[in-house]
């Protein structure tokens, strides 16, 4: 079954790519049509693509991996920071800083440098500071959340990328392309799609259209970790069970021994009486 249709995509205006004079050659074999000047983006491909995407993107959640969301333009942030959220995936919606996955290294430091100022804070060390020095704090801490809040719990590289504008997000893909880390993108007709892994051709300037597609990549995150748990909770199910059986078995045993003299004196031959004296 597919995860979106045609009416769904066409509503959110998924279909209006760019202007023609800025295209790239290379999403030509998403284009429909031109109309008025601007490339018409080929839906009945879009939904085949969403579908791809999803079945990739599930089976990742379903090992229980992380997938990173890159979307730092203003219309989609607010979107790909509530549908991350929803799945409790990592997010970036501020600047991308540089070197996030090529240096991981130093951002887990920053990371860490956050908890600390955190742990300091509530456990009153910083009560003696003056108000200057505590104010200096307080903004850094503000900064480090600002740019690095939502990844704060990622301890390992991610094992995909899904961005949103692949030209604004273009040091991101680089850096993930180098480590070898599969990329999904919405793709729009002005961007080149050959270093992208899973390319979801569509709008990516429109918020309905971005919302649409995020709906179906988030949908098939949230089955991937559903079925994860319910595999778990099956194999923990059957370990319980086999820790069981040998005490079941043992106890079928003691039970059969129990019965074994019962049954013995139950079959044994009556002695016959003598007959009496006439």
């Amino acid at each position: 079954m597919s995860r979106t249709n045609f009416d769904q995509l066409l509503q959110a205006g998924c279909h209006f790519g760019h202007l023609r004079r800025k295209w790239n050659p290379a999403m030509a074999p998403y284009i429909f049509m031109e109309r008025n000047g601007i490339h018409i983006i080929d839906l009945n491909k879009t939904v085949a693509k969403i579908d791809e995407a999803c079945d990739a993107i599930k089976a990742i959640a379903k090992s229980g991996k992380k997938i990173l969301f890159v979307a730092t333009k203003k219309q989609a942030k607010d979107i790909v920071a509530e549908k991350a959220t929803s799945v409790n995936m990592p997010y970036v919606i501020e600047r991308w800083p540089g070197g996030m996955l090529t240096n991981f290294t130093t951002i887990r430091k920053a990371v860490k440098k956050m908890t600390n100022i955190d742990r300091l804070m509530n456990d009153g060390t910083f009560s003696n500071l003056s108000k200057r020095e505590l104010l200096q704090i307080t903004r850094q801490r503000a900064k480090l959340e600002k740019n690095l809040g939502s990844i704060a719990d990622l301890t390992r590289l991610p094992s995909a990328l899904f961005v949103v504008d692949v030209m604004k997000e273009h040091i991101a893909v680089k850096e993930a392309k180098r480590l070898g880390i599969p990329v999904f993108a919405i793709v729009d007709t002005n961007s080149d799609p050959r270093d992208i892994d899973y390319v979801i051709p569509a709008n990516d300037d429109a918020k309905d259209s971005v919302e649409v597609i995020l709906d179906a990549i988030c949908g098939a995150i949230a089955e991937g970790l559903e079925e994860r748990k319910v595999e778990k909770a099956d194999e923990k199910a059957a370990a319980e069970q086999n820790e069981q059986a040998p005490e079941k078995r043992r106890g079928a045993r003691r039970a059969r021994e129990n019965d074994a003299p019962k049954a013995e004196e139950a079959e044994a031959p009556k002695e016959e009486q003598a007959p009496a004296a006439e």
